[in-house]
């Protein structure tokens, strides 16, 4: 199992370089309201000369398929072929929202997008007759251009993640992708996401042999548990309260058995009690979906995730001084040592 560090614009230029120092081989850069995903990683990729640079993830709907297929093969070429192509949906609700895409089948027109994209990796023209894809669309009198992305190297091969949290979801990114990134994950989903990740690698003739298994899993480091996730707080607050309470992470931690705080949490951050409602996560689900303690602690953790099926460990930190943030990495890649039985 490798390490991960997801960057935000907040110390990417500084992080990156640091996180690399320390030997992580991935940093993903999310999208959405942490930040744009694209600016961050262009700037980790000069920054960097041995991270593998990943989207984690680009909201598909915000842009189309061969515009992401050209931003992907622009930030590989900028990093010297280290890039990897995260992508999602997002939530329904952020979809329509920010993107006034209304997709009734999320999941239909996910997999024709990825279809466009790589066959506009690939070099050749995009000619693409689908449901919910038309490239280029119905032209009477033959005047849209025929997408071509000539000014680069053909990378068919460039790998794609993708996103997903319920089963069809991730037996779609079982069929069709090269990896997958989870998020709310305890050892235990991560099984329970592999099952119906098989499924899909199943019916599309191959094995997990070098599937990505990438989960973001929020770090806290302190003397005990619940001192470490004193800072998490906020950041699950913010998860289990989107969609009004009725997101796929609400959903998750419903799933698990925290309906009742889910709803707490939400009606607390409806009323503005933002300190409340991070007060109100139940520190059991923090414990069971974040790495929390010293490095001993979380290295025992880390053992878990890497039985479940983890190959890569996306950690997202919470820590807001730029030097808390280094010593939360130093932290991790000693607990990762103590794991794997390595001494330096």
């Amino acid at each position: 199992m490798r390490l991960a560090v997801f960057l935000t614009p907040r110390h990417a230029l500084r992080l990156a370089p640091a996180a690399e120092r320390l030997g992580l081989e991935y940093a993903l850069a999310p999208e959405g309201f942490r930040g744009d995903g694209v600016s961050v990683l262009g700037a980790a990729a000069a920054v960097t000369s041995r991270l593998t640079l990943a989207s984690g993830l680009l909201q598909a709907p915000a842009r189309s398929p061969v515009l992401t297929a050209l931003t992907a093969l622009t930030l590989d070429e900028l990093s010297g072929g280290r890039f990897e192509l995260g992508l999602g949906v997002s939530a329904a609700d952020v979809a329509r929202g920010w993107y006034a895409a209304d997709l009734r089948r999320p999941l239909a027109w996910l997999r024709e997008y990825v279809e466009v994209v790589r066959c506009a990796l690939s070099g050749a023209p995009v000619r693409y007759a689908g449901e919910h894809w038309r490239l280029p669309p119905d032209d009477p009198d033959g005047t849209a251009a025929v997408a071509q992305l000539r000014a680069f190297e053909p990378r068919p091969e460039l790998p794609i993640l993708l996103g997903g949290v319920g089963p069809r979801a991730l037996e779609l990114a079982g069929a069709i992708a090269d990896g997958w990134i989870g998020a709310f994950c305890s050892p235990e989903r991560i099984s329970w996401a592999l099952d119906h990740v098989r499924i899909g690698r199943s019916r599309a003739g191959a094995s997990l042999d070098g599937f990505r298994v990438l989960p973001s899993i929020p770090i806290g480091v302190g003397p005990d548990a619940e001192s470490a996730a004193v800072a998490l707080r906020p950041y699950y607050a913010n998860f289990l309260a989107l969609g009004r309470g009725t997101g796929v992470y609400a959903g998750v931690a419903t799933d698990m058995g925290y309906g009742e705080q889910v709803q707490r949490v939400h009606r607390l951050v409806a009323a503005g009690d933002r300190a409340g409602a991070a007060a109100a996560v139940p520190l059991d689900l923090i414990r069971r979906t974040a790495l929390l303690g010293d490095a001993h602690s979380i290295g025992a953790r880390m053992s878990e995730y890497a039985a479940a099926g983890v190959t890569i460990l996306g950690l997202t930190l919470l820590a807001a001084d730029f030097d808390d943030q280094v010593d939360v990495l130093r932290t991790a890649a000693q607990a990762l040592d103590l794991a794997q039985g390595v001494s330096r």
